[in-house]
């Protein structure tokens, strides 16, 4: 096993002590344990993502993008292609997606999921196993639109807890946010 695989299921095992009762911790783990190339793409059951909760230099508000493919307002993130340093992908999309340089990156795992992604013409349906991590903007937050995005925004995080249309994984995400930086003072 690779030392960024091993490295990966000792952080993924961090954060399921973290967050005991995590099934998503629980499916990542036993993907990343059972899958033959859990990295690529072309891994056609389900691969893994890497994700960005990309927060502005005050840890209030954080940059959304309307996902082009999905048609929904999502965090920033994507494939792996083969990359096992899920960190450095999750680094890297949130460059690529937001045009924010100096992007820094907390590399403890905030957050996981696992979901369906539909088949679409030239791809069929499977599950992304995504993990996430926390990166910060620093006072340079002015972003660009990638072609990944149909737009982007930065939005308050404490909104996105009570907005009625807010996705399920985006609401956990700010709730585990707000409870992080109130246990932090």
């Amino acid at each position: 096993m690779s030392r960024d695989r091993v490295n990966l299921q000792q952080s993924l095992l961090d954060y399921a002590h973290r967050y005991p009762g995590d099934a998503h911790a629980a499916d990542c783990l036993s993907f990343l344990a059972s899958a033959s190339h859990p990295f690529d793409r072309e891994y056609e059951s389900g691969h893994f993502t890497g994700s960005a909760w990309l927060v502005d230099a005050s840890g209030k508000r954080v940059l959304l993008t309307h996902h082009r493919k999905l048609n929904r307002w999502l965090q920033l993130g994507g494939h792996a292609d083969g990359d096992s340093d899920l960190a450095a992908v999750a680094l890297r999309e949130a460059e690529e997606e937001s045009g924010i340089p100096g992007l820094t990156i907390e590399y403890d795992i905030f957050d996981v999921d696992r979901h369906w992604i539909p088949e679409r013409t030239n791809e069929s349906g499977h599950w992304h196993y995504d993990v996430r991590y926390v990166v910060r903007a620093g006072v340079r937050d002015t972003f660009a639109v990638s072609d990944e995005s149909l737009e982007l925004a930065w939005v308050q995080i404490d909104t996105l807890v009570t907005a009625r249309d807010t996705d399920e994984s985006l609401r956990r995400m700010a709730q585990k946010w707000l409870m992080r930086e109130a246990n932090a003072f």
